[in-house]
């Protein structure tokens, strides 16, 4: 499980609480419930009993005379086994026992409804019916019912609070595993928006500085016209950040339609291949496309992320290759995997850098121009699409980045080029553009990507 802070806690704390009391409210009313049900049953049971007696004793038409019973408090312990006591109540209020040992009747008015009433210490249950002007009463004590009643609150009350300790804990182990992904994403969100605020604070900061220096005195067109230009070059620098942090965003989202795509891989790296020539030109950086195993490499994804990757690793490859360097990259199809591999000849990763290199806003230098999103979107894309990365040395001496997917079924146009979503008929095809001829995200020409391992 992740660390903690002590809010989380306090908070997870207070959910197994709410939790654990609507368990034990749960519990109380099921135990309220069943105990009435309980008792209920034993009670008419008792009712049924005494309204047995009081048929037969009419049917006898008992006088005054008293029969044979048993004494209260020898019965044996059940309430079917408590002895069925006879009263005959005169008009004049006195009762007269019918059964030997019955306990003395109060006076009070009856009714034939039957009624629980203390003789002595003991509760019974009591029912009467007419007999002439004469009321015949019986009676069962309901001591037994009252045992019951103690019997069940003891082993219910001991589960009650056994109960409640488990469903706290319980609950509490659950909202510590369930939040403390939230508790990371909220941290990590913290964390980047403070790192994104100290990019864009950056570039704003020199665009006021250039700007307040111009307006400190006049100068000639050549100096407000480089001034000018340093702060579009910031301008720049701003919208590709901006441009880096909406992509993410809405690579978060997980687009659903990534599985509807097929993507050539070959024709896509390759085109973005022939697009860096310039840029690795302009470094003096020997840029090479190999193309090895089967002719197409189709796996569900977007052109334009694909070329999105590309974009990112050549950057980098070409930036940290140096001046007479090289950048191979191979796109090798075989055996239901489509590999894309970029390899190039600067100083490398190191090992404990593998973990962190796609984290958002990573450098490996302190002197990098770009934000360090490049590799963070790259990571994107390559989750987007179900790929795994593999990070080691070239054989050239620097860096080794390379991504697999499974390969998918080819799905060719209708007049049996290559695949529509992909264009043209050779690898000299580029992927997709937006209105204004430049790839989705993109925030300076098709592919590149600021980043840095």
């Amino acid at each position: 499980m992740s660390p903690t802070t002590p809010s989380h806690r306090r908070h997870a704390a207070k959910v197994a609480a709410a939790a654990a009391a609507v368990v034990v409210a749960c519990y109380v009313v099921g135990a309220v419930v069943l105990d009435g049900v309980v008792l209920h049953r034993l009670t008419s049971e008792a009712d049924g009993r005494i309204a047995a007696q009081l048929v037969s004793a009419g049917q006898l038409n008992l006088g005054s005379t008293t029969t044979p019973g048993t004494p209260v408090g020898r019965s044996g312990g059940d309430l079917d086994d408590a002895p069925l006591f006879l009263w005959r109540v005169l008009p004049s209020g006195e009762a007269q026992p019918l059964t030997a040992g019955s306990p003395t009747l109060p006076r009070r008015q009856w009714s034939a409804q039957p009624v629980t009433v203390n003789l002595g210490a003991s509760p019974f249950r009591l029912d009467a019916v007419r007999s002439g002007r004469d009321w015949l009463v019986a009676g069962q004590s309901v001591a037994e019912i009252s045992r019951v009643r103690s019997v069940l609150l003891v082993p219910e009350l001991i589960f009650g609070i056994v109960l409640a300790l488990a469903a706290f804990g319980g609950a509490l182990v659950v909202g510590l595993r369930a939040s403390a992904p939230l508790d990371l994403i909220r941290r990590r969100q913290a964390e980047f928006t403070a790192d994104a605020s100290h990019e864009l604070r950056t570039p704003l900061t020199v665009v006021e500085a250039e700007v307040d220096l111009a307006l400190r005195r006049t100068r000639t067109p050549e100096e407000y016209e480089a001034v000018l230009q340093r702060i579009a070059g910031e301008g720049r620098r701003l919208r590709r950040i901006v441009e880096d942090l909406l992509w993410l965003a809405r690579a978060d989202d997980g687009p659903a339609e990534a599985a509807s795509e097929r993507v050539d891989v070959a024709a896509v790296v390759a085109a973005c291949t022939e697009r860096f020539q310039a840029v690795a030109a302009r470094e003096g950086v020997l840029l090479t496309f190999h193309g090895e195993g089967e002719p197409r490499c189709p796996i569900p994804a977007q052109p334009e992320w694909i070329d999105r990757l590309s974009g990112v690793l050549l950057d980098n490859a070409c930036k940290y290759a140096g001046d007479g360097g090289q950048v191979e990259v191979t796109v090798h199809s075989a055996g239901g995997r489509v590999r894309l591999r970029v390899d190039d000849s600067g100083p490398g990763i190191p090992p404990e850098e593998w973990a962190t290199v796609f984290d958002r806003f990573h450098r490996a230098t302190s002197d990098s121009k770009g934000a360090g999103l490049g590799l963070a979107i790259a990571d994107s894309v390559v989750r987007m699409t179900g790929g795994s990365w593999s990070i080691g040395r070239a054989p050239i001496g620097g860096a080794r980045m390379e991504v697999w997917w499974r390969r998918v079924a080819d799905r060719r146009s209708p007049s049996g080029g290559r695949d529509a979503r992909t264009g043209g008929s050779g690898t000299d095809a580029g992927p997709a553009t937006d209105a204004t001829g430049r790839l989705p995200g993109d925030g300076r020409s098709k592919g590149a990507v600021s980043a840095t391992p």
